[in-house]
């Protein structure tokens, strides 16, 4: 069982899943379709771009269930992916890329804006550990029997002091802060609730998009059959499903 957001999805790589909802940008490249087939599992995927935690929990989106809706016990694995909408993260470097002239429009402006500021994020990180710790607990009541990993977010930004075009420097910085309080978070929700961790991030340090061998897209094109920009590119999934399948087969 995949649950997530787009990251997990992965928008744009293609093909999509045939029959998925297209705004899911649920590709049947992914890291969970990848490591069903590498282990020889059944596959539920319930990705979905642009998802929170409050989707995977109890909302509903673009008329799709809750996520957890999915699950009915018999599990052997579930993954999961969640938590960077809920912070603002790759929507704040959206944001930092767009065009300044958007920041002028009376309410894409102050959503831009709202982005952007130092402080919101940080209101933001302040209470998405509570909401991760929420997604820990109920996946293990849902489905007792499975393995539970929660898989951190590939990283999007190269080291502290090297630049990021077209991103400001602050904007990179606070990117960073808010990447390493996401993963920081993670871990802390999966140890708190008997799940475990594939770290991703930490293992795609050298990957970022301004890399040798990225795993990851940086500032690009939104054609709707490229990888999505600031998203994991078709390397990047190959890479988190290795990840995956290599946690898996840990005793």
């Amino acid at each position: 069982m995949a649950l997530g957001s787009s990251m997990a999805a992965g928008p744009g790589i293609r093909p999509r899943v045939a029959g998925s909802p297209i705004p899911a940008g649920r590709s049947a490249r992914n890291y969970p379709h990848l490591t069903a087939e590498r282990l020889g599992l059944d596959l539920v995927d319930v990705t979905y771009s642009g998802a929170t935690t409050a989707h995977v929990l109890r909302d509903r989106q673009h008329g799709a269930p809750p996520q957890i809706d999915a699950l009915d016990g018999s599990e052997e694995l579930v993954t999961v992916t969640i938590g960077g909408n809920d912070v603002g993260y790759v929507p704040l470097l959206f944001a930092a890329t767009l065009p300044p002239v958007l920041r002028r429009l009376p309410v894409l402006g102050a959503r831009l804006d709202e982005l952007l500021d130092p402080a919101a994020r940080g209101a933001a990180l302040n209470q998405v550990g509570a909401s991760l710790r929420e997604v820990g607990r109920v996946l293990r009541e849902r489905s007792p029997r499975a393995r539970i990993m929660f898989v951190d977010y590939l990283t999007l930004l190269p080291p502290a002091g090297k630049p990021a075009p077209p991103l400001p420097d602050d904007v990179a910085d606070l990117g960073r802060h808010i990447a390493a309080r996401l993963a920081d978070q993670t871990l802390e929700a999966a140890l708190a609730t008997g799940c475990e961790v594939v770290h991703a991030a930490e293992m795609s340090r050298d990957h970022h998009p301004w890399s040798t061998e990225p795993w990851t897209v940086g500032a690009g094109s939104l054609l709707p059959w490229r990888p999505k920009p600031w998203h994991p590119n078709a390397a990047g999934m190959r890479a988190v499903a290795d990840l995956v399948v290599a946690r898996v087969r840990q005793p």
